[in-house]
């Protein structure tokens, strides 16, 4: 493969203009691949086996349940894709002292390539399970193994490898696999019907009808035709089986997988109290989309949305948090000491506590034939998916908080130019004084301010937006290959219907922010962030009055877990019993 930066790699597109994905490195660079030194190897051998192997030995294939890490000890292991057909590829060569993994071997997705031994030699294989001791208990060696994890993802992201969407750019469904695919974080290829031609062969060769879209072609081979999310993330093994039959009662169930819930889920699990945690669509919440935080405690060099979201995870998992990926909660009944919340599949989980966090979306712009390019010109959020969507092209950012402003940093490495429009007069009053040094000192980025998007432009893909000066009227159109919105948020709470007392936006008030009136239970004092239900607490963005803070979701997190205690107590409740 080249060395040179520009060069490009497979077809690849995660909506919008499709393109070859440039490879910001080449995936074999010595940062995705460094060599284990003798005392890394010396730890590995306490958690795994040695094994010979001869040429041609699979040692895990296309469609596989899951993968152990593989550390190659003599000879050579090639990755290939689509092994054994006529579209064959060789991804990449490791030899002595080198291991194989991404990300998918943690969070348990189906594999979707292949390793193939090329010479006689030995392996050193860590199962999972193992991997995961490591992850919680040798902090270096850790370290070690999850960038080179996350960083592959992303070379493999890039290079358009993974599952593969075929759909329609103007079909909804489309937009919605799109979506919770990049929510996700998921490495996939996307096959636009209008703009590629390999779309409709591979439509022939399947024998699929049009009518039929979108497909999904699975790790494996399957097929899925127009699949909900949770089918689509049962496909990819990203979800886990039932926690409850209706009968058992946990001791916390936390609705919401952003930075509070996950916090809330990894202090109650490591406190002892039977936990588990829901997530509709994809663990890390918004904060997950981000792709970098400079501004978290104990991270000088700052660390992505993933990378918090991933370590987290690992944590909760560690501690025994039951996470249940793909399963939004649709209702909240509570009788007593008890809380029932029901899944969208039907399940209902009983606990004797509730911390809801199931955060807030942003807001939509209100334009003509917005829903026509959302998922495809229009997003709510700059992953790695959306910026090699925009590579190369101008961008546009509408907002001035702090998401905008690391989207604008994280987007002016792939595209030509940015321009951040917001409605008033300076940055200076909503963004972090660290963004807006860093904002000021890159040239490709371009703040244009009493400045607002009025119109969309564009024949089947996105080509530019209409801005409007709101002091002088004056309206220009300015062409840009991506619209990112980062304006303000609406809770989710309408899945509670109206059950707890919400300030005029929807948001969850608590502690002594909840009225009087709001209160039917006699002598009932809400803790400082309990609902006006007992034993129903709320933290995060979908609080009311909150800050809007990763560091501060956290902190909620672990502090709503300590209240449940002290109302445990007050109740005469015993965690466990």
């Amino acid at each position: 493969m080249s060395d040179d930066p520009q060069a490009e790699g497979p077809l690849a597109s995660t909506g919008g203009t499709v393109r070859r994905a440039p490879l910001v490195t080449p995936p074999d660079a010595p940062d995705a691949r460094p060599l284990l030194g003798e005392s890394q190897l010396s730890t590995l051998r306490r958690y795994g086996n040695e094994s010979e192997v001869r040429p041609g030995d699979l040692l895990f294939t296309d469609g596989d349940p899951g993968y152990d890490l593989i550390v190659v000890l003599e000879g050579r292991v090639e990755i290939r894709d689509h092994y054994g057909r006529l579209e064959e590829q060789l991804i990449i060569t490791y030899g002595p002292r080198e291991f194989l993994g991404e990300k998918g071997l943690l969070t348990g997705q189906r594999v979707f390539l292949t390793a193939v031994a090329t010479e006689r030699g030995r392996i050193l294989r860590v199962p999972v399970e193992q991997v995961r001791t490591i992850m919680a208990e040798e902090a270096d060696l850790s370290d070690y193994l999850l960038r080179a994890f996350l960083l592959r993802h992303v070379r493999l992201t890039q290079m358009g490898l993974g599952l593969t969407l075929v759909g329609s750019r103007f079909d909804r469904k489309t937009r919605r696999l799109l979506d919770v695919l990049a929510r996700n974080r998921l490495a996939f290829r996307w096959l636009e019907l209008e703009g590629m031609p390999e779309a409709e062969d591979t439509l022939r060769r399947l024998e699929v009808a049009p009518t039929d879209l979108p497909l999904v072609i699975a790790p494996g081979g399957s097929l899925l035709s127009n699949p909900t999310d949770h089918e689509l993330l049962v496909a990819l093994g990203l979800t886990a089986r039932p926690v409850h039959d209706g009968a058992g009662v946990c001791d916390l169930v936390v609705v919401g997988g952003g930075p509070a819930g996950l916090a809330a889920g990894v202090y109650g699990a490591s406190e002892g109290m039977q936990t588990v945690l829901v997530e509709n669509t994809a663990i890390g919440g918004q904060a997950g989309t981000s792709s970098r935080i400079e501004n978290y405690l104990g991270f000088p060099a700052g660390l992505s949305g993933e990378e918090l979201a991933e370590r987290a995870a690992l944590q909760a998992e560690k501690f025994g948090v039951r996470i249940r990926l793909g399963a939004g909660a649709v209702a909240l009944a509570s009788t007593g000491d008890t809380h029932r919340v029901t899944l969208d599949g039907g399940e209902v989980i009983a606990a004797r506590s509730v911390i809801i966090a199931t955060g807030a979306r942003y807001n939509r712009l209100p334009l003509d034939r917005l829903a026509d390019f959302e998922s495809v010109g229009v997003f709510y959020a700059a992953t790695q998916m959306e910026a090699q969507a925009c590579s190369g092209g101008p961008a546009v950012i509408v907002g001035g908080g702090n998401s905008a402003g690391q989207a604008a940093l994280f987007l002016a490495r792939a595209c030509s130019e940015v321009l951040i429009a917001i409605r008033g007069d300076a940055l200076a009053r909503t963004m972090s004084r660290y963004l807006l040094d860093e904002i000021a000192r890159d040239p490709s980025i371009t703040v244009a301010t009493r400045t607002e998007v009025v119109g969309l432009i564009g024949d089947g893909r996105l080509e530019g937006v209409t801005l409007r000066d709101t002091r002088s009227g004056e309206v220009v159109d300015h062409p840009t290959c991506g619209l990112f919105v980062f304006i303000g948020a609406k809770p989710c709470t309408e899945w509670l219907g109206g059950q707890l007392a919400m300030d005029e936006d929807g948001f969850l008030v608590t502690g002594r922010d909840v009225p009087l009136s709001a209160i039917d239970h006699p002598g009932y004092e809400p803790l400082l962030l309990e609902t006006s239900r007992p034993g129903v607490f709320c933290v995060g963005d979908a609080r009311s009055r909150s800050i809007k803070r990763v560091a501060t979701s956290i902190g909620e997190g672990s502090m709503a877990v300590r209240l449940v205690f002290d109302r445990f107590e007050a109740s005469g409740v015993t965690a466990g019993g």
